[in-house]
């Protein structure tokens, strides 16, 4: 695909506390947290994964949460996700008080709003490329005609047209990393969430597969939080670094 890291801009910045969570549609605002703090365990032993995280991420923002294995970076993408609900504290994403939401409207936001990619591709070993992809939209409540031409247009966008009935113990690493890609951007969220998306890959594929989300970002104006340990990804790839240790922001 020709892509590299090195065409990535390189505007970086670190993180910005706010105080209060503003109207998304007023100010622009994609992403915001109020003192979110996960713990698990007991009340009177708990164990934090988050400690007070209050950030803002804009519209069309691309942000990279960096830190050390433990530092709370896949804590809070999965918060951001609908995938866990936090212990205390205010998260709003794409408009949506996630903490507010029954369990059928925390599936729709996660097949709507979101994208999310992760490092294990979680894709169905039973299911082929195609019914892979189309699961969003099920979810979504697209008719089947619509959800198989939408998912063989979304695997051929990732050149995969020739993979639409292979399962997953049929494809390379990269390739299954491709679906996952063309799953979680199918629905054209305004918001993709990815947890080490090239963590597996080698250094070409993960190019290819970077190359595929920040097109979308780009092309759409969504908005893009990336979990990395990869300094160099994070700089040349992101808008913003947030730095997270310990399950605190670093200011």
């Amino acid at each position: 695909m020709g892509f590299s890291f090195d065409r990535c801009p390189m505007n970086r910045a670190e993180t910005k506390a706010v105080t209060t969570l503003s109207p998304p549609v007023d100010a622009g605002i994609s992403i915001g947290t109020i003192d979110l703090t996960k713990s698990y365990g007991s009340t009177t032993s708990p164990v934090y994964a988050l400690r007070g995280v209050t950030l803002e991420v804009m519209r069309g923002e691309r942000v990279s949460l960096l830190g050390k294995s433990g530092s709370g970076k896949s804590t809070l993408l999965n918060l951001l996700g609908g995938l866990d609900h936090a212990t205390s504290g205010g998260l709003r994403v794409g408009g949506h008080d996630l903490d507010q939401l029954s369990r059928r409207e925390l599936a729709r936001f996660r097949s709507a709003t979101v994208g999310m990619i992760f490092q294990s591709f979680n894709l169905i070993p039973s299911r082929t490329a195609l019914e892979n992809v189309e699961l969003p939209m099920v979810f979504a409540g697209r008719n089947p005609r619509e959800r198989r031409d939408s998912a063989r247009e979304a695997l051929e966008s990732v050149g995969l047209g020739e993979r639409l009935r292979h399962r997953p113990t049929e494809m390379s690493g990269g390739e299954n990393q491709r679906v996952a890609v063309a799953r979680a951007l199918v629905n054209r969220p305004e918001i993709v969430l990815a947890d080490e998306p090239t963590g597996n890959l080698d250094s070409g594929t993960a190019q290819q597969v970077m190359g595929l989300i920040l097109d979308h970002v780009r092309r759409h104006s969504a908005t893009l939080v990336l979990v990395t340990h990869d300094e160099e990804l994070a700089r040349t790839c992101t808008d913003r670094v947030i730095r997270l240790k310990d399950g605190r922001l670093l200011s």
